[in-house]
């Protein structure tokens, strides 16, 4: 059975070639200006290129893919401050795209940035995983690889998800594990409910509870069913996303400041507005009304541009 309908990608957004194991086409970018030019800053680029090494190359799933069904993402890590020797407090940003049936456009899927993430990193160090032994040996230089994993699973996740229905829940398990194993030790967040309210956690704990399980619908309704009859049908995927908004809305109503809810809608607004700029009076009225109430952050943007 495929993972996809290979009809669904569009020629030119990704490389051809043969069937290949591998699953993401990934861009790992370590920014290291913050940092003290007393360190050597070939022990970056050397991370680096560890890092695209670590993600491009190691098999994620158990499925095959070809060159043009890889996953389109990229790894910003920007490291901040230097905690002790070779401990290194930093950001990283997530983002993942996914292909628009009969389109040259890549929707957005992840963009989002963890505040979380100190590691322990030597030159040459190997970089390793092991879903059986999250936490390796040493819990500091393993929460560098534990964190790249937990969001290669989850983009992963919502990929599959957005092709079939529930298709991403093995990968969501996987990355509950990983949160449920992860490193402990001085200075490692972001893995705990009491972490804070926006953090691996909670982000893996929304889209496995079941009282939350309409996000997986979204996901499938907003990419298979509204997105991807965009070309053929421009009503019925304003449609489609009305659903979705009304599914968010309804989620939000029963359990208000979700983490998924913000996670959603990170980067897309500019996305929803276009499918709305040319609808109807009442449909995009009916848009703005939804959209103001779910994504808060951007309710100004949809009032003024959803007149």
């Amino acid at each position: 059975m495929f993972r996809k309908t290979t009809s669904l990608f569009v020629i030119g957004l990704f490389f051809f070639g043969c069937s290949v194991a591998q699953e993401l086409n990934a861009k790992v970018t370590v920014i290291y200006n913050q940092i003290s030019t007393t360190i050597d800053r070939k022990v970056f680029k050397t991370l680096q290129t560890g890092l695209n090494n670590f993600i491009n190359k190691r098999k994620w799933s158990s499925d095959a893919f070809e060159a043009n069904e890889k996953i389109q993402c990229n790894f910003l890590i920007n490291l901040q401050t230097v905690v002790e020797t070779n401990v290194y407090k930093a950001t990283i940003t997530v983002q993942s795209g996914r292909p628009v049936y009969n389109t040259s456009y890549l929707a957005p899927m992840i963009n989002f940035q963890d505040n979380d993430l100190t590691f322990r990193y030597q030159e040459f160090q190997p970089l390793e995983f092991n879903e059986n032994r999250v936490s390796g040996t040493e819990p500091l230089a393993a929460n560098l690889t534990a964190v790249l994993a937990f969001y290669v699973n989850l983009i992963l996740a919502l990929d599959y998800d957005s092709f079939s229905p529930r298709g991403g829940d093995p990968y969501f398990q996987k990355a509950i594990n990983i949160v449920n194993s992860a490193p402990d030790g001085r200075g490692i967040s972001g893995w705990k409910p009491f972490d804070g309210q926006r953090n691996r956690y909670w982000l893996a704990e929304n889209f496995m509870n079941s009282r939350y399980t309409m996000i997986h619908d979204v996901y499938y309704t907003y990419y298979r069913q509204a997105l991807d009859k965009y070309y053929e049908n421009e009503a019925e995927t304003r449609d489609q996303v009305i659903n979705c908004l009304n599914l968010l809305n309804t989620l939000n109503t029963e359990t208000p400041n979700l983490m998924v809810m913000s996670f959603f809608f990170q980067g897309k607004s500019e996305e929803i507005i276009r499918i709305f700029k040319k609808a109807g009076p009442q449909d995009k009225m009916r848009a703005a009304e939804l959209l103001q109430k779910v994504d808060i952050t951007n309710a100004a943007k949809y009032k003024q541009e959803l007149k």
